[in-house]
């Protein structure tokens, strides 16, 4: 899945780099087979690096779920706190489908579930139909 959802030959700054990040060396292996398999599917030479899992840092708020903090009347509308929007996997369902990803038979089948209403599932529809918004 991981190859599939995003250009993994685009160059990137250190900050939007593509990157595996491993804890022990079956996973690295893992990380490399996978890498190995996906590259001679493709052209292009993969720019994802495999490295050790070390430190990690949170992005600041304002990257959190930054695509559905774009579709402002959308985002508005389910009242969450900063804190909570980072917390809430509602939330990060919603900003999948927002960028595009999902299919509409799975989020047709979730929603309901969600506490959000029918206003908020029609925005979320409409946003997918556009399709996905970034390409990393």
């Amino acid at each position: 899945m991981f190859w599939e959802l995003h250009d993994s030959t685009a160059c990137k700054t250190r900050q939007y780099m593509s990157a595996i990040f491993y804890h022990d060396d079956e996973q690295k292996a893992l990380a490399q087979q996978s890498k190995e398999e996906r590259q001679r599917k493709l052209t292009r030479k993969i720019v994802t690096e495999i490295l050790p899992a070390e430190t990690f840092y949170s992005a600041e708020d304002y990257h959190q779920k930054y695509l559905l903090r774009q579709e402002y009347l959308l985002h508005r509308s389910l009242k969450l706190s900063d804190a909570e929007l980072l917390r809430s996997h509602v939330a990060a369902k919603i900003n999948g489908y927002v960028a595009g990803y999902g299919t509409m038979k799975v989020f047709e089948s979730e929603w309901p579930q969600w506490g959000i209403n029918e206003d908020q599932a029609e925005m979320i529809r409409e946003c997918h139909q556009l399709g996905p918004k970034v390409d990393c």
